[in-house]
């Protein structure tokens, strides 16, 4: 992806999942935009970006954060939401283990509290290592948890899956995760 369009890209993000009312856009309940209206504001805020870029950014995102509509009328992100959004996903179960990527400076916190969804709507995980590792680079040192989640299903916790395959969940207590050996 080009900066120009890493920068839309996050501009997108910004908007769909934390801020729409930097631009005066407005989500329905199920956090969908309509595309025409998210280009005019956009275009008003001085961020030029049109209907063929944002299918750009929807195909080429390498995370897979953002989907239309059928009709390609409406954008939403996928997750990741630091705003009130019912995204209308349905319990799943999970595989027996999921992994969560983070910085090893939030090691001792998690222990204390487990994970938690801080400012989103969720905690995230992965099925795999590998994303969970680029996802804890993001924050300084990885390091991956892995977690339970055969337990916590079968202790009433619910799960849910995104569109773009991010496990979601309330509230990771400490008592289902697997520290790395220090």
């Amino acid at each position: 992806m080009n900066k120009n369009l890493v920068k839309l890209s996050k501009f997108v993000s910004l908007v769909l999942r934390h801020q729409p009312e930097v631009i005066g856009l407005k989500l329905d309940e199920n956090g969908w935009a309509e595309v025409d209206r998210l280009i005019e504001l956009a275009k008003l805020n001085g961020i030029d970006i049109s209907k063929i870029i944002l299918e750009e950014i929807v195909e080429t995102n390498n995370k897979q954060r953002f989907s239309f509509n059928l009709e390609k009328s409406k954008i939403r992100a996928n997750q990741g939401h630091s705003i009130d959004i019912e995204l209308g996903l349905t319990p799943k179960q999970p595989p027996d283990r999921l992994f969560h990527g983070t910085a090893v400076r939030f090691l001792e916190s998690i222990r204390q509290q487990g994970l938690i969804a801080g400012n989103r709507q969720h905690v995230h995980m992965s099925s795999d290592e590998t994303t969970a590792i680029n996802v804890g680079q993001r924050h300084g040192k990885p390091v991956v948890l892995k977690i339970d989640t055969l337990a916590m299903h079968q202790d009433g916790f619910v799960f849910f899956c995104s569109e773009n395959l991010v496990w979601l969940t309330d509230f990771v207590p400490p008592q289902y995760l697997e520290f790395p050996v220090e």
